[in-house]
């Protein structure tokens, strides 16, 4: 089983005109994602990939059926796609746009709340259900049809980590980038909450890093969960007050820090590695302990 996308998700891509919208769709479709079709204002009536492209989404859905959108809009356009996603009908938004305003995730992540809608990012890699779909600009010849959810802040961590994972024979049940930003729509509770419930995965990989307290909150909610969960935190060797990478990797004072988020994990039973390839020999003994039962 997978969470959030499987087999028949229907997906538009917004932005399917430009480069990294064409690029991903056809990476997309290859992969077997049903993705129905494609949205650039003044593009509609052509076609990309062989899918017809709108004008805009209301007409997109209105004519495909349409449950999935993944945005490929510049920052400057970004939030008006969301909005128009959000006003279609679709029950879910993947934001790939690196470089949106805060002040305007702020905004959209009321509306799209208001509105009961599940979106993931801004500034993310996406997901993928192995074998089944994939939303999103992970490589798909790295993953593996398998039990064990990933969830991570960094998309680039997670391509290690998944790496290493299928290289070591551990499979996945669907990976989720959820962004590296201040504001993101699913945040490691909402995906732990989601894994936790799906029949079919057996263990969860979270990927972590310095900045904000997402982790530690994190922690008290893996204490309620069955199943168990291994993690690894990026940034330890980071100075106090210096962004590294991710516009929400910051430390402010003592709050944010790897060492702290360490600390609350074990606290709750988790095991962190020290390098992301550690993930795997974790992941490993859990599975064979869970055998041995």
């Amino acid at each position: 089983m997978s969470i959030l996308i499987n087999e028949n998700t229907k997906v538009i891509v917004q932005g399917i005109t430009g480069r990294d919208g064409s690029f991903h769709a056809k990476k997309m479709i290859e992969y077997g994602t049903k993705v129905v079709a494609g949205v650039t204002p003044g593009k509609g009536g052509s076609k990309e990939h062989g899918l017809p492209v709108y004008d805009g989404m209301s007409e997109a859905v209105k004519a495909t059926g349409a449950d999935a959108s993944i945005i490929f809009v510049p920052p400057a356009f970004a939030s008006d796609a969301v909005y128009e996603a959000a006003d279609s009908g679709v029950s879910l938004i993947i934001i790939v746009t690196e470089g949106v305003p805060v002040h305007e995730m702020l905004k959209l992540d009321r509306y799209l709340r208001s509105k009961n809608i599940r979106y993931i990012g801004p500034n993310c890699p996406g997901l993928i259900s192995p074998g089944k779909s994939k939303i999103g600009i992970m490589s798909a010849d790295i993953h593996m049809k398998g039990s064990v959810g990933v969830v991570s802040r960094s998309g680039t961590l997670t391509y290690e980590v998944v790496y290493n994972m299928t290289k070591a024979g551990i499979g996945q049940s669907t990976c989720i980038g959820i962004g590296g930003d201040p504001i993101v729509g699913t945040n490691f509770i909402d995906a732990l909450t989601l894994f936790e419930a799906d029949p079919e995965t057996t263990a969860v990989a979270m990927i972590g890093e310095i900045g904000g307290s997402d982790e530690e909150e994190a922690a008290k909610f893996i204490k309620t969960m069955t199943k168990p969960v291994v993690s690894f935190i990026a940034g330890r060797t980071a100075p106090p007050g210096k962004r590294m990478g991710h516009a929400g990797a910051i430390i402010s004072g003592t709050s944010g820090t790897a060492e702290a988020k360490i600390r609350a994990l074990n606290e709750a039973g988790v095991e962190v590695a020290n390098t992301p390839q550690g993930i795997a020999d974790l992941l490993a003994d859990k599975i064979l302990a869970g055998a041995k039962k």
